[in-house]
């Protein structure tokens, strides 16, 4: 547990705030299901403005989401169900780690991304263009080195069958 950790209460509502640039890019209302001190667990609808085509997966209204925010850690993983209850697969978001403020988990995205599919037939790196233009590289080195190592790593646990196990068995059902 990190030492200024403010651990969320499992069943109360909290806010996540995702920021991209320094700036709120999505806030959303989620289920708080465990808090460690170190990784927050959470659930939440699908929070974009509508149906969403990625061309390997759709996000759409009733999809349900199972977040993971780690405060060591720089990336989330988030379980992706449809409103069935069917595993779509995970999406794993590079991200600084997680700080937990008095409203929720905050969670700077780092423009990396990782898709890998519920039946494992794909494992897709997302978005390294933009994390390139980003500029991270130049502004903080440390960081930008930081968020592709998160990006292997997960990467490899894709790969090696074991991103639940990361998980912790805290998951959506």
């Amino acid at each position: 547990m990190t030492d200024d950790a403010l651990v969320l209460t499992p069943g109360t509502t909290t806010t996540v705030a995702l920021l991209k640039a320094g700036r709120v890019k999505v806030r959303y209302p989620a289920e708080v299901l465990a808090d460690d001190g170190t990784r927050v667990v959470v659930r939440a609808a699908w929070a974009g403005a509508g149906d969403r085509d990625f061309g390997f997966v759709r996000f759409e209204a009733g999809d349900v989401f199972t977040e993971h925010y780690w405060r060591d850690r720089w990336y989330a993983v988030k379980e992706v169900r449809d409103a069935g209850g069917s595993l779509k697969g995970w999406y794993c978001d590079v991200t600084r780690p997680a700080v937990t403020g008095p409203e929720g988990p905050v969670v700077e995205d780092l423009d990396l991304d990782l898709w890998v599919a519920a039946d494992g037939s794909a494992v897709l790196r997302l978005d390294e263009d933009e994390f390139a233009a980003s500029g991270l590289d130049g502004r903080d080195p440390a960081a930008a080195d930081a968020a592709r190592a998160a990006l292997d790593e997960l990467e490899e646990l894709a790969r090696a069958g074991s991103l639940t196990d990361l998980l912790g068995g805290v998951v959506a059902g």
